[in-house]
């Protein structure tokens, strides 16, 4: 508690000493009031951490091209389809052309085999006809047994031509299919040529510019998508079991001058055994001010413990100390300092400095000063309970 100022006053009659506090000139203030007493006081743990994205593609080429175009530019919004990287598509183009007119000739010979096929089935019509015409008169003795013979091995050349005819017509619909299926690949391997958004988001990293060479697996444009923001933060292993998928955390960010906003955990990751932490993510509520790599903090809630806290109206800053008036029994503001230790929300816990029990200035007017009586109002609904 701060000491009284004493004041040495001289006059004729000898010096007299006086406190300030006692001086008649002294106008009460009016102040509102609160008493101080013990709470639940949920446990924290805080730990450093930085937003991401939920969803991020690393664009990259499947061939291998010069890049001729690159349309955007790190900060660039996108809509899904939009073209972000163009490349040399010649070659590309050139192996579509020989399919499709691969698959004009497989086409063409499909024909061919068909109409090879009709001939030999007419072919195979005269022989069977030519085969029973002969039969009947061999069984009447007028056709003999050389001509029956010829006849039969008519039919049976005839029966092999249709048969061949027939292979080569499935022959010719398989290379149809295959040379269908190769304009396909080529013209998927054509559209590699340009490089789209697979979704609505904003561009972050432009790898490439035009004339450098693409290569499967090299990186080109780093795409987030920006409908969905997660907060990832490491925290120790001694407190994993705090972070429940499903359980309620608070999250601030340094665009939010410091405000703390409710989230929830969605996903924690296995124990890293090299660094003793666990990596906690937890979704974050959409904001137009977020961006990917904004550092934060993230609080999770433990057992709940007694502490003393007051309403954060009360602490008096001064440089680096803090002070809360305390009213006395006769009604006086007297100035202490006091040790704060966390905020949450309206409240603050005091670590040291005043006792249960204890009446206190919940927020102290600019005029009020150490010593000064005090006429209390109605107690203020932050009052601690």
């Amino acid at each position: 508690m701060l000491g009284f100022v004493v004041l040495a006053a001289a006059g004729c009659g000898g010096g007299v000493a006086t406190n300030h506090d006692s001086s008649p000139a002294a106008a009460p203030v009016a102040v509102v009031t609160a008493v101080a007493a013990a709470d639940d006081w949920p446990a924290s743990y805080e730990a450093g951490g930085v937003v991401r994205a939920r969803n991020v593609a690393v664009l990259s080429s499947r061939v291998v091209a010069p890049v001729t175009a690159v349309h955007v530019v790190a900060g660039d919004r996108v809509r899904r389809g939009q073209r972000l990287v163009s490349l040399d598509g010649r070659e590309l183009d050139a192996h579509a052309a020989r399919a499709a007119a691969s698959r004009t000739g497989a086409a063409s010979s499909l024909e061919a085999a068909r109409a090879e096929r009709r001939a030999t089935q007419a072919a195979l019509v005269l022989a069977r006809a030519t085969h029973e015409r002969i039969s009947g008169l061999k069984e009447k003795r007028s056709a003999t047994a050389q001509e029956f013979d010829e006849a039969d091995s008519a039919l049976a050349a005839a029966e092999a031509r249709a048969a061949a005819a027939e292979a080569r017509v499935v022959e010719a619909e398989q290379g149809v299919t295959a040379a269908g299926a190769s304009v396909d690949a080529a013209t998927a391997s054509a559209s590699y040529a340009e490089l789209v958004a697979p979704f609505d988001g904003r561009v972050v990293t432009r790898h490439v510019d035009p004339g450098a060479l693409a290569a499967p697996g090299a990186p080109l444009v780093t795409l987030e998508d920006t409908r969905g923001f997660r907060f990832e933060a490491s925290i120790d292993e001694s407190h994993a079991q705090l972070a429940a998928v499903g359980a309620p955390v608070e999250i601030q960010l340094d665009h939010t001058a410091g405000a703390w906003q409710p989230a929830r955990i969605s996903e924690t990751g296995a124990v890293d055994p090299s660094r003793h932490s666990v990596l906690v993510k937890a979704d974050v509520a959409e904001d137009a001010a977020l961006r990917s790599g904004q550092f934060g903090r993230m609080r999770l809630r433990g057992p709940s413990r007694r502490a003393l806290t007051i309403p954060a109206t009360a602490l008096v800053k001064r440089g680096q100390l803090t002070f809360v008036f305390v009213v006395d029994g006769e009604g006086r503001a007297r100035l202490r300092m006091v040790s704060a230790g966390e905020t949450r929300g309206d409240r603050v816990e005091v670590l040291a400095g005043i006792g249960d029990g204890e009446t206190i200035v919940t927020a102290p007017p600019a005029t009020l000063m150490d010593g000064a009586p005090t006429t209390a109002g109605a107690r203020g609904a932050g009052a601690v309970k």
